[in-house]
């Protein structure tokens, strides 16, 4: 299985806890100017030796445990209030031997889904990134690759003939290590892209290339690998070569729904599981007894851990129908350019390179394409795959005997059909004056919204003590402070409106207690030094809402009385016409007369001007051609007499017949 580029370098994931300190000494130091701040240089040291100590400890009992696995259990059990330790002081000897023993305790707990769910989230965020991100690494370590074999084309300096051979087998292998059409070892495969090379770039043309800089160099490789890639894919299509090259659409459009189809199977299976849990402990809220035998305290770890499970996979799902469509897309393209090729080349010997070169180019970046999205299914299929060993503590902790009897009687609702329970119970506006509530009718980007609590009822989960109920966005959405809740009953979402402030800090003290929460509600906001990078660059993004209302206004046509000028021309031809009427006007007479009806008006003036020769063509002229007048006489050489007779013969046609 083919592995994409992780961010254990140059990057750190959950909290961002460095080994070497970094922000955790914010936390672990004092934050009290009153008191003496601990340098930072210290601070830095105090926690990378915990780390290091925390991490030999887990090692001895036969546990590995990454540097910020145990950065991040570092922060989980400062921050729960039950250990005790006091954030507004520095850290003494005791409270290091403390921290470390917690943390190891916990670090070595097989049967904790707590800690399940935080070595998720670190692996998580350790391994995935974005579609953008991930293609960007992965063209970076291809080049790192072949670094080395550009290196020695480039800084080759060639003479003699074996030698320019040799540089040339070399170009054919960079150009097929580029494109990862083939192996270079593979005679048939070299045999056919030495020919694809050669009608573009001879052996003879070595010389003019070993002149050129080494940026130039370097180009001319690229575009060579480019062209080379076209002409083969093109040869493939025709069926007359691409030996090697594998059907990339095919294999795409095959691995595609295999893998969205087992990751809805997992997703379906973990959303059951969900459900299950969430009837239980409602159950349990309305039974002391039961609530007392069950330890629902597990079976809430147990519900963030397959929750949490379940936002990774629609996380994995949606970038797979990303790629899906970027796929479908991709196939049109291909077939379009070779299209294109064919009629352009049809049964041609010899093409112009303008019109080939840029469609074979545009061959290979496709075809990169197609690899890239190769790549990025497998390391979305194979990070889908080391995410389930994280679940492994339900079925030791509840088996499937168990979970049937706590079911017994139950009715198991899902997310769905609790959202649509509640469709009509809608938030009155008359209710509120000081909030603010937004419905999909009356906001544009209503599904847009960042909803907190990652969408479930903050309320329910303050309320009764951390469970999971997913909100409804038709009881309304509150928007306070800039954020915005939904709630899964109009009681909650009125409840939660009369103090806000309280449930919020009831979430966050819950989160304290289970720290993987922080990641799973998304509450990075309450706890800065724990912001996985997946989620970094959202933090300071909030999509405000697009209120829709009807509005109408009215104004007067005209304030202010208009300013036209009629004698305004903008057009200078026009211009130029008056001009020349002008010109023409003075040499003309004018003359008027005064009537006694036109007595007080205004003067009138006209021009009249004088009427142009008109000629006309009365009848037309014509002609007609005679018979040639063809008069012969015969008889004039003379015969045997003595007497010479002629005879006159008048061969003129007559003239009806010409």
């Amino acid at each position: 299985m083919v592995t994409g580029p992780t961010r254990r370098n140059g990057r750190l994931p959950l909290g961002r806890a460095k080994p070497d300190g970094g922000r955790e000494s914010e936390r672990l130091g004092s934050r009290s100017p009153s008191q003496a701040r601990m340098p930072p240089t210290q601070a830095e040291c105090v926690i990378k030796n915990i780390i290091r100590e925390i991490g030999q400890e887990c090692a001895g009992h036969g546990e590995i445990v990454s540097e910020t696995l145990a950065a991040f259990v570092v922060k989980a059990v400062v921050l729960d209030p039950s250990n005790g330790f006091n954030m507004d002081r520095p850290l003494v000897k005791s409270d290091v031997q403390k921290l470390v023993k917690l943390c190891v305790s916990r670090l070595l707990d097989s049967k904790n889904p707590s800690l399940d769910t935080i070595k998720m989230q670190v692996y998580f965020d350790m391994n995935y990134t974005s579609r953008e991100e991930f293609l960007e690494e992965h063209h970076r370590v291809l080049e790192s690759r072949l670094g080395s074999v550009m290196r020695e084309i480039t800084d080759n300096r060639a003479c003699t003939r074996e030698e320019l051979e040799s540089l040339y087998r070399k170009i054919v292998s960079y150009v097929l290590l580029r494109s990862g059409l083939g192996s270079p070892t593979d005679i048939k495969i070299v045999r056919e892209a030495t020919a694809a090379l050669q009608s573009i770039f001879p052996q003879a043309e070595l010389g003019t290339f070993l002149t050129l800089s080494k940026k130039d160099k370097e180009r001319q490789l690229k575009e060579f690998t480019m062209i080379v890639t076209g002409i083969r894919l093109f040869n493939r299509d025709c069926g007359k070569g691409g030996e090697g090259i594998d059907d990339l659409p095919a294999i795409l459009r095959e691995a595609i729904p295999a893998t969205t189809q087992h990751i809805d199977s997992q997703l379906q299976t973990a959303q059951d599981q969900a459900y299950r849990y969430t009837a239980i402990l409602e159950k349990a809220a309305s039974n002391p007894l039961l609530s007392m035998e069950l330890q629902p305290s597990m079976l809430k770890e147990a519900l963030y851990n397959v929750r949490q499970y379940e936002i990774f996979l629609q996380i994995i799902l949606s970038d797979i129908i990303t790629c899906a469509q970027e796929v479908e897309l991709m196939i049109k393209k291909l077939g379009a350019q070779l299209e294109q090729l064919k009629m352009i080349v049809k049964s041609k010997t010899a093409v112009p390179t303008s019109q080939v070169f840029p469609i074979f180019i545009a061959l290979s970046n496709l075809w990169t394409s197609f690899q890239d999205e190769i790549v990025l299914i497998s390391v979305l299929s194979n990070l889908t795959t080391r995410l389930e060993p994280f679940l492994g503590t339900h079925e030791l902790l509840f088996p499937e005997k168990v979970m049937q009897n706590l079911l017994d009687g139950l009715t198991v609702k899902t997310d769905v059909s609790r959202v649509k329970e509640h469709l009509e119970d809608r938030v009155h506006l008359v209710d509120f004056r000081k909030q603010e509530w937004l419905f999909p009718e009356t906001t544009a980007n209503f599904d847009k919204l960042l909803i907190q609590c990652r969408g479930f009822c903050p309320y329910t989960f303050a309320t009764a003590d951390g469970l999971l109920l997913p909100g409804n966005p038709a009881i309304g959405i509150l928007k306070y402070k800039e954020k915005y809740y939904t709630f899964n009953t109009r009681d909650a979402a009125y409840l939660f409106a009369e103090n806000p402030e309280n449930y919020i800090g009831l979430i966050k003290e819950k989160a304290k207690k289970n720290a993987e929460l922080i990641q799973l509600l998304e509450l990075h906001q309450q706890f800065e030094t724990l912001i996985p990078y997946s989620q970094m660059k959202d933090v300071d993004k909030h999509i405000k809402p697009i209120t829709m209302s009807e509005s109408s206004t009215q104004t007067d046509t005209h304030i202010l009385p208009p300013t036209i000028m009629r004698s305004y021309e903008w057009n200078e031809w026009e211009l130029r016409r008056k001009a020349i009427k002008l010109a023409n006007l003075r040499q003309k007479a004018t003359h008027s007369v005064q009537t006694d009806l036109s007595h007080m008006r205004r003067e009138n003036c006209s021009q009249v001007y004088p009427p142009k020769d008109v000629g006309t063509q009365s009848k037309r002229e014509g002609s007609s051609r005679v018979p040639r007048p063809q008069i012969y006489i015969a008889g004039l050489r003379g015969g045997q007499g003595k007497v010479t007779s002629g005879v006159k013969v008048n061969l003129t046609r007559a003239v009806d017949e010409t």
